[in-house]
Formats: C-alpha cells, sequence, structure tokens
C-alpha cells in the first residue's frame, strides 16, 4: 500500500513557519509546567495508594465521607475507571502514632471475636507491625487467616510446622480496607492494587528518570554522530527534545481538565517517554537514510532539494506506520482501563508530535546548520 505517490511538497521553503509554530508550542508547555507545575504520582513523591472494585456501583462522596471520619488526614478519594472503582491516595507512609492505639485495639477485638479467650503475647510492637505469639501452630494459622480476610496483611513468623507466631503489618491501606470491608459488608470489594513508596525511594526514582532520557539521548547523539554526518546527529537529537519538551508540556496543561483521565507523572509516563524517544528517532533515521542516499546519488544536487525528496518519497510509509501504531494505543486508551491511560494518551501526544518533528524539525536543522557553517555536507 502506497499514498501519495507523485507528492511534491516543497516541505524545506516552509520551514519557517513551522519553526514558530514549534515555538509557540514549546512556550505553551514550560509555562504550563512553571505555572501549575507537573503533578508527581506516587512514585515520585512517596506515599501510599490503593485501588478498590466493588461489586455494585458506589457513591464517591459516600466513600469521601467514611474516609474522614478515619482521622487519616487529607486523604484523594477518585473515581478508578467506572462507577464501581475507587482511588484511594494519600502522601503518608505509615498510620499517624495517635492512631496506632486504635488500630492496635481493633486487630485485638478482631482476635477476640475469632478466639475468644485465645492466650496469646505480644513479642514485638513498632509503627509499622505486631508481632504475636500464640500456643499452638493451628490457632496461630486461624489467626492469621481470619485477620487476612479482614483486610489486614499477615504472615507467619516462619514456614516451620511449629511455629506460632503471627506478624500483622499496619499500614495505611490496611487500615482502609478494614474500615470499608466493615462499612460495606453489602457490596464487598477488591484490591486491585496496592502500592507505598518511601519519600527517599520517590526522589531517587525521579533522579533516576531524568538520567535515564538524557542518557538515551546521548548516545542517540554519539550512534548517529557515527553512521551520519554531526549536523544530523545534533538536528536528530535537537528533534528528540523538542518531542518530548512539547509531550511533557501538553500533559502537564491537560492535568485535571480531562474526566477520567489521570495524567498524573508516574514511572509508566517515563516508560512512554523513553518509547516515545525511541519512535521518534526511527522515524528521523528514515527520513535521514533517504537523504544520504539522494545525496550520494546527486552529489551536485543542492541540500534543500534533496532533503525535499526524500521527505516526499518516505511520506507514505510515515504516515502508515504512525496512523497504524496510533490506532493501537486508541485501543489500549479506551479498553486499557485507569492505570494504562496516561500511558496511552502519552503515547499519542509522542507519536503525532514525533512525526511532526521527523518532517518539520530534523531535517530542517541540518539544513540550517549546512547554510550557516557555509560547508557542503558529502557523503
Amino acid at each position: 500500500m502506497r499514498l501519495f505517490a507523485n507528492l511534491k511538497i516543497d516541505f524545506m521553503s516552509k520551514r519557517t513557519f513551522f519553526y514558530f509554530v514549534s515555538t509557540a508550542f514549546i512556550l505553551l508547555g514550560v509555562l504550563g509546567i512553571f505555572v501549575k507545575g507537573i503533578n508527581f504520582g506516587i512514585d515520585f513523591k512517596g506515599g501510599s495508594e490503593i485501588a478498590l472494585e466493588f461489586e455494585k456501583p458506589i457513591e464517591i462522596t459516600e466513600i469521601r465521607s467514611e474516609v474522614d471520619k478515619l482521622g487519616l488526614g487529607n486523604i484523594e478519594v477518585k473515581t478508578f475507571g467506572g462507577s464501581t472503582g475507587i482511588l484511594l491516595r494519600t502522601d503518608l507512609q505509615e498510620i499517624p502514632i495517635n492512631l496506632l492505639p486504635t488500630v492496635k485495639s481493633k486487630i485485638e477485638s478482631l482476635i477476640n471475636n475469632i478466639s475468644p479467650g485465645l492466650e496469646r503475647k505480644i513479642t514485638e510492637s513498632t509503627n509499622t507491625a505486631v508481632i504475636y505469639e500464640f500456643p499452638t501452630p493451628e490457632s496461630a494459622d486461624i489467626i492469621a487467616n481470619r485477620l487476612y480476610e479482614a483486610g489486614f496483611q499477615t504472615a507467619e513468623v516462619s514456614e516451620e510446622p511449629t511455629n506460632t507466631g503471627v506478624v500483622v503489618r499496619l499500614g495505611i491501606s490496611d487500615w482502609l480496607k478494614e474500615n470499608l470491608s466493615e462499612k460495606y459488608t453489602d457490596n464487598p470489594f477488591t484490591v486491585l492494587k496496592e502500592d507505598k513508596v518511601g519519600p527517599k525511594i520517590g526522589q531517587e526514582l525521579k533522579s533516576d528518570a531524568v538520567i535515564a532520557v538524557i542518557l538515551s539521548l546521548l548516545v542517540i547523539l554519539v550512534y548517529l554522530g557515527f553512521r551520519f554526518k554531526f549536523a544530523f546527529a545534533i538536528g536528530a537529537v535537537a528533534a528528540l527534545f523538542h518531542d518530548v519538551l512539547i509531550t511533557l508540556g501538553i500533559f502537564t496543561v491537560l492535568y485535571g481538565v480531562i474526566p477520567g483521565l489521570n495524567l498524573e507523572f508516574s514511572v509508566s509516563i517515563v516508560a512512554a517517554f523513553l518509547t516515545l524517544v525511541g519512535y521518534s528517532i526511527n522515524d528521523t533515521v528514515i527520513v535521514f537514510d533517504r537523504v544520504r542516499e539522494q545525496m550520494k546519488i546527486h552529489k551536485t544536487a543542492p541540500l534543500e532539494d534533496n532533503i525535499n525528496y526524500a521527505i516526499n518519497r518516505t511520506m507514505s510509509r510515515t504516515i502508515i506506520t504512525t496512523l497504524t501504531t496510533a490506532l493501537t494505543v486508541v485501543i489500549l486508551l479506551i479498553f486499557g482501563g485507569e492505570v494504562l491511560r496516561g500511558f496511552a494518551f502519552a503515547l499519542i501526544i509522542g507519536f503525532i508530535v514525533g512525526t511532526y518533528s521527523s518532517i518539520f524539525v530534523a531535517s530542517a536543522f541540518v539544513l540550517e546548520y549546512s547554510n550557516r557553517v557555509k560547508s557542503k555536507l558529502q557523503f
């Protein structure tokens, strides 16, 4: 299949107009980043997050009211995927100290209900866990399983058949689950995902993400410098910076604007940006390959003509590849669920911007470089 068989557009003569278009989008994105800021997800800023799927539709205002009563401070409550999904998010990693006696008392009450009068000893008690010692391995098994069913994360101290110790984790998500399951006995839920990230890990992930993007751009610069000419390598990397900046800007500006679309900057969004970098450079290299081929065949032809010819000849392939790839990601956006929507949205924006830059930015940069240094590029 081939589109635009006889396309003969003078792209390079219109490059100044597209410089203004790119500059406008970049400035809009940078302004959005400075004004609204990048909304980092729990992966980067640390905290606890839990997604629940109820069996029947649930009123989000009712959930907010119940969560407010728990005394955990500011907890964000959002719909997740549909009318039966709820996402609970907080910056807290541990249960506040003033709530610990209430939580431990609740565990004691549950144990008394499960096995009234059962003897037990607390061998260790911290802000994050309580370790119990029970008389027999059988009683330890029963208590561990029943507390787990009630919403607490439990584990036996060892896997030995004679083990009588049980560890009960005291986490924000456990406390939320336990209280909500008690409140909504007629509408049970399952836990879709549960994340807890410490502030130190979040900061490390943030710096690692920046390093990953910068290193990928540097490696691409070196590779293209060897494969083509240095001007081509600079043009390709400039186009990639252009793609990442515009996509990040659009992502930031649209945060909170589109209902049902979570545009927080998470680890999956970093993966989307790295995918975008790989996709965009692939498109650019295909155009550059055709430019190099033309320059070898038509050595005396102006560089501008060779670039125009290469873009026109590769346009069909560029459009078909972008449309088929974008179609797949649109399906992911629609049916991929709440968790993957931000990832798919970033890819769609990135594919459009990457295709645009491979035509109007990367090659135009090579031409500008050649005109300014007044040297003829040759292969």
